[in-house]
């Protein structure tokens, strides 16, 4: 088929078309594209900067700019979107330690953001005196880069000295620079590493546990480090000591500390072979053979308390449940290699799970959920048996926030769907609680209703989800409506409240739906585990099952039903689109994986076949291929116009995943929109005026394609 002018092609798109409505000569139907090319043509979009890719993503942006941008209802939802992101209301959330309370605040005027610090005083009062540690967007224009902050790790008692990640971008990557906060200066002649993926962890003073790109056949299949090394201060990176290395073919493999009651700090060293199993080894010292801990490899590490190691087991073991927390005497395994004891620190029912968990200097934390409600409670060990007990803060989303196992103070979040987030400060020691923070109100919550419903899935199980509307929304069947789902890598979505999606999206009449499907972490690794590898049709059937109970209940119809989901969730966008396009209207597929046949061999793939499979497996291969919405995208359907939106400096999910399957609508003449940002990462979120852009980009779709 003869290509069509780029001016031609502009006017389509903003006219919704299809390509045969615009060519007089095209075929009238597309089931008679028969000459689409393979799927292998597009294999350049994978090239991230390659001229030709990048000039194929400048079309595609440009052409939905056009149309979306066009709409006057764009700069309405920019400019909403930018004052609540710009806003001086929002909770400044820190970490604490040696008595300061640390903040990283981006606003209009720093939109790359600025750490500060303050004392807990001060940040109690409505006022607190902040003073900048370090100004992003100074040190990005004083060194002309693209700096993008990604945190930092700081060296305790004191904290004064710590390791700052820079990105360019956006990118997972980061360049390592040893900070000193008493100065307010990079270190002359401190720890400095190249742009890599890894990790990096204090041992002592002047001494680090690294692990990132020492050069050629040092990194995994993955894109993480395969070697874990020690290094001095003085010392060049390359002559830093090895300690131990994995193979190419596992996830990664990390190094770091563990301090002990006494203050002494121990090495571990972490191989992930796969995203779900792990083996710990302890080293007595850099020249110590390695000593694997004897638990088994599908367990997450908790922290450390009174020298009682905490993990989360996902599997059985030793008499306890997955899902169960436990410990061991970290001492008692260092004298003998052995694990003589486990204790139970908290076992979930079916119904029940743990969200999060935070150690503190005389207490641990956690945040425990039923039915998707969450509850916190304490936990301490008396040298013989955990007790426990329940603390007095809201019910529905807790969230135990930064924890410091040097401090007894803890930071605990309370928020649902029509409740702005509070911050609590705790005091482990006291008990004493406070409310610190909370943000305004930027909807009427008053005049809306949040319900819990439960979905009847293909095979029977129940699967819960919300829906958030206006109160005199009529439920007639027509209401716009948002359904949005992750379904994967253990993510709970617990009710949040969301001053965007409540101002551009429920205040104007449109319903939200957040689906609590399989693959997810709301009723612990069981839920997650069901939808793992070829048994993931049932995270799929799930979220069908959300749908059409939506459409039973008389919310909203096909017509006026959109889905959205990033990352992981992009790929339930792109399945969803391609198995029941007649349910769904509007598709928002954000920083998807699309490509399933080919996902394990972009960026960070490779570390995702514990959750996905492997496509060389005959077995595994077959069920992705069935699935891949990339290899099932059909001439002769019509699909839902996709809005696919990626970033090019996402180093984690690749954005040639969302760039072929757009290809590929192209190819078979189907409609759709598609924006990739510059910068951003996997995140898209490199400056607050970007993510405006793009959030009024996505709701203006979305009132386009379901009002």
């Amino acid at each position: 088929m003869k290509p069509l002018p780029l001016t031609v092609l502009l006017l389509c798109s903003a006219m919704s078309l299809g390509l045969s409505a615009c060519n007089p000569s095209a075929p009238d139907t597309k089931a008679a594209m028969t000459d689409a090319p393979a799927l292998e043509s597009h294999l350049y979009l994978e090239e991230v900067l390659g001229d030709a890719a990048l000039e194929t993503v400048k079309g595609w942006n440009a052409r939905s700019l056009e149309r979306l941008q066009a709409d006057p209802l764009f700069k309405t939802l920019e400019a909403e979107a930018l004052e609540i992101l710009n806003s001086k209301d929002k909770i400044p959330y820190v970490s604490y330690r040696a008595g300061k309370a640390h903040n990283f605040w981006q606003n209009a005027d720093h939109v790359r953001g600025l750490w500060r610090q303050t004392t807990l005083d001060s940040y109690l009062t409505d006022t607190p005196q902040w003073e900048t540690v370090l100004d992003f967007d100074k040190l990005a224009a004083d060194e002309d880069k693209n700096w993008v902050y990604k945190g930092n790790n700081c060296f305790g008692p004191d904290y004064r000295r710590c390791i700052v990640n820079l990105s360019d971008g956006g990118k997972d990557a980061v360049v390592r620079r040893e900070f000193d906060i008493i100065d307010k200066a990079f270190v002359e002649g401190g720890f400095v590493t190249g742009e890599s993926k890894g990790a990096m962890d204090w041992l002592d003073a002047d001494t680090v546990l690294i692990g990132v790109d020492f050069g050629p056949g040092t990194m995994t299949d993955s894109g993480y480090p395969m070697i874990a090394k020690i290094w001095k201060r003085g010392q060049d990176l390359s002559d830093a000591k090895e300690l131990m290395r994995g193979n190419k073919t596992d996830v990664g493999f990390w190094a770091g500390a563990l301090e002990l009651s006494s203050g002494k700090r121990e090495i571990i060293l972490t191989r992930s072979r796969t995203f779900y199993d792990k083996t710990y080894y302890w080293m007595a010292g850099p020249d110590a053979a390695p000593v694997a801990l004897p638990v088994p490899t599908k367990v997450d590490w908790q922290g450390t308390f009174k020298d009682q190691i905490i993990m989360r087991i996902n599997e059985d073991w030793r008499g306890h449940k997955s899902g169960d927390i436990i410990s061991f005497d970290f001492n008692d395994f260092m004298k003998t290699g052995k694990i003589e004891t486990v204790q139970t620190v908290f076992s979930p029912d079916a119904r029940s799970s743990v969200e999060s968990v935070g150690v503190t200097k005389s207490k641990v934390l956690m945040s425990l959920y039923r039915d998707v409600s969450g509850r916190a409670y304490s936990f301490d060990w008396d040298g013989k048996a955990w007790t426990s007990a329940p603390l007095d803060f809201p019910a529905g989303t807790v969230s135990v926030g930064n924890t410091n196992d040097d401090e007894e103070i803890a930071f605990v979040s309370t928020e649902n769907f029509l409740s702005p987030d509070t911050l609590w400060t705790y005091n482990t020691a006291t008990g004493e609680a406070n409310k610190a923070k909370s943000l305004p109100d930027w909807f009427d919550a008053s005049a809306m209703i949040a319900e819990q419903n439960f979905a009847t899935s293909k095979d029977g199980t129940k699967v819960p989800y919300f829906t958030v509307r206006r109160k005199d929304v009529p439920l007639s069947g027509d209401a716009p409506t948002l359904l949005y789902g992750y379904g994967g890598f253990k993510v709970s979505l617990t009710p949040s409240y969301s001053a965007v999606r409540g101002k551009l999206w429920i205040e104007r009449g449109g319903v939200y739906v957040l689906a609590n499907i399989r693959g997810g972490g709301e009723y612990g690794p069981k839920w997650h585990q069901a939808g793992l590898k070829t048994e993931r049709q049932r995270i799929y059937d799930d979220f069908i099952a959300v749908a059409e109970d939506l459409i039973d209940r008389k919310i909203t119809s096909p017509q006026h039903l959109g889905i959205e989901g990033g990352s992981n969730g992009g790929l339930l966008m792109g399945v969803m689109a391609t198995q029941r396009p007649d349910l769904f209207n509007a598709v928002v597929c954000a920083v998807p994986l699309l490509d399933m046949m080919r996902y394990h061999t972009l960026l960070a793939g490779a570390s995702w076949m514990g959750e996905y499979g492997d496509p060389a497996d005959p077995v595994e291969g077959a069920f992705l291929k069935s699935i891949s919405p990339y290899h099932n995208v059909k001439a002769d359907v019509d699909y839902p116009e996709v809005f696919f939106v990626t970033s090019t400096k996402d180093d984690r999910v690749h954005p040639g995943h969302a760039r072929k399957m757009a290809a590929r609508f192209e190819d078979l003449g189907h409609d759709f929109l598609y924006y990739e940002n510059i910068d951003g990462g996997h995140s898209a979120s490199a400056n607050l005026k970007e993510s405006a852009k793009r959030l009024a980009l996505q709701h203006t779709y979305l009132w386009q394609k379901l009002k």
